[in-house]
């Protein structure tokens, strides 16, 4: 049973984005985020925490529990991989 309708319908600034392109463009920044490493790759991901947060923080009142739960899952483990990163750089 897959339900095709879009989660908040309206006519913002990401009702017009393919769900394909934010996927492989999220994906992208994430890969080059870690792949990159040091300040960059936390700068890269720490952009990709803050967006994750707003687009969590602007949904929630119509995700399920389940839902909720599964994206605050995901958006910690992104946080624990940009804190490793900066934990990696070296201070010198």
């Amino acid at each position: 049973m897959t339900d095709k309708r879009p989660l908040l319908p309206g006519d913002g600034p990401l009702a017009r984005v393919r769900p394909a392109v934010a996927f492989v463009l999220v994906l992208g920044l994430f890969i080059t985020g870690v792949w990159v490493g040091g300040t960059l790759g936390a700068v890269l991901l720490g952009v990709l925490v803050v967006a994750s947060a707003v687009l969590l923080a602007a949904t929630w009142k119509v995700l399920s529990p389940a839902h909720r739960t599964l994206r605050v899952v995901v958006l910690l483990v992104l946080v624990l991989i940009t804190v490793e990163l900066v934990v990696k750089i070296p201070t010198r």
